[in-house]
């Protein structure tokens, strides 16, 4: 049997896939789409928990710019503000399967299972077995492959120590003790659910204090907007530069590029999440995990060292690392092993030219894995814009040359 050839395959369906299958079909270019919708955002994130990004830089973005999550809400009758009014999770995921139904409605609800490198292009196959081949291929993988596990947290069993990508029921934890480790959204959002649904739950970071973001407020002054201008990362000149000359990031050194994509927009909760955790939860700041075992019936125990105390002893039920993601490419399993060592990389992200494509010609990489080359827009939903529009805009240009 033949495998079914076409000219683009789409892996991913999260904002950023949808993004860009938005972006092809607007200009009639035929592809292929694979993926649950927004997959990472139904399974990955805690139920209950609200965005960091504003409302405004919380769009998935469409060739027109006409379907914007502030006029999702006000069809659906849904609160909403530009700036200041935290969006819910689940709204931003039913926006999310709405613009999948207007804008992608081709989506095929299936996984890319194996990706092999062919003599000008790629064969495909997907949980359904079926196979094709496809010139070009835009992995649009998101998060979903990239959880980082500290390695003193490593080797352990998942029903011990697990990523917090794995609990998007923060429930499920009713009458344990769980230590999260980790200072960021990620940490202090499972928190706070798991504290609202009667979990004994204890924060643990190595930082002196938890950085929460300040309130959004609308209108500021001139003076305010020229000198510290918003842009859809955050307020800041050096954010700003990030959203609006991603280009220029792309042309520094790459080691300068990795620096800027570790330290700008650390770990940070919203701050609307300050007065759901501070006096209700108990908070061990400025603490290093020296070491876990297993006593007590088998439970973990973690060792923590301050530098003002004596390393103690901690036994909880279960120990979640809410430590971000690293974006890797060794990590996308489906690519087969010959082709991941084919690519290129930067900090073991993919090494992309200004239109995204790899060391691997027609390969494509887009969101978390493009953040070490185009920057720390890539790592929020409100760089699918300018990800979709360039890389259409490169792929319909291949088109016209052909």
């Amino acid at each position: 049997m033949h495998a079914t050839e076409l000219p683009i395959a789409i892996i991913g369906a999260g904002p950023y896939g949808l993004s860009i299958a938005a972006h092809l079909r607007g200009r009639g270019i035929p592809f292929r789409i694979f993926g649950q919708p927004m997959q990472s955002w139904r399974e990955q994130m805690p139920a209950g928990m609200l965005l960091k990004s504003e409302g405004f830089a919380s769009n998935i973005c469409d060739p027109d710019d006409e379907f914007t999550l502030g006029r999702y809400c006000r069809e659906e009758g849904i609160a909403y503000a530009d700036v200041g009014e935290p969006v819910r999770l689940e709204t931003f995921v039913a926006y999310g399967l709405e613009f999948q139904r207007r804008y992608a409605p081709q989506l095929e609800r299936q996984h890319v299972t194996a990706v092999k490198r062919l003599r000008g292009g790629f064969a495909l196959t997907t949980g359904a077995g079926e196979t094709l081949r496809a010139s070009r291929l835009i992995v649009a993988a998101g998060i979903s492959h990239f959880s980082y596990v500290p390695p003193v947290l490593r080797g352990y069993p998942p029903g011990l120590v697990s990523h917090s990508s794995m609990h998007s029921d923060a429930a499920r934890f009713k009458g344990q003790t769980v230590a999260i480790i980790g200072g960021g959204a990620s940490a202090v959002d499972l928190a706070a659910l798991m504290h609202e649904a009667d979990v004994d739950v204890r924060l643990i970071a190595r930082r002196p204090s938890i950085g929460f973001h300040a309130p959004s407020h609308e209108p500021r002054s001139l003076v305010s907007r020229v000198c510290v201008p918003r842009s859809g990362l955050g307020l800041g000149w050096r954010s700003r530069l990030c959203t609006d000359a991603p280009l220029l990031f792309h042309a520094m050194p790459a080691r300068l590029r990795v620096r800027v994509v570790q330290r700008h927009l650390g770990p940070a909760p919203g701050w609307f999440m300050k007065d759901r955790v501070e006096g209700k939860i108990p908070i061990q700041l400025g603490a290093t995990i020296k070491g876990l075992s297993l006593a007590h019936g088998r439970k973990p125990e973690l060792l923590l060292a301050r530098a003002s105390t004596a390393a103690q002893a901690m036994a909880v039920d279960h120990v979640v690392a809410a430590t971000g993601y690293k974006a890797l490419a060794e990590r996308l399993a489906f690519l087969d092993q010959g082709l991941r060592s084919a690519i290129r990389t930067v900090d073991g992200a993919p090494a992309l030219s200004r239109n995204f494509e790899s060391s691997v010609p027609g390969l494509y990489f887009v969101g978390l894995a493009s953040a070490n080359s185009f920057g720390p827009l890539a790592r929020f939903a409100f760089g699918a814009q300018f990800t979709a529009r360039r890389l259409t805009r490169h792929l319909a240009a291949l088109g016209a040359a052909r």
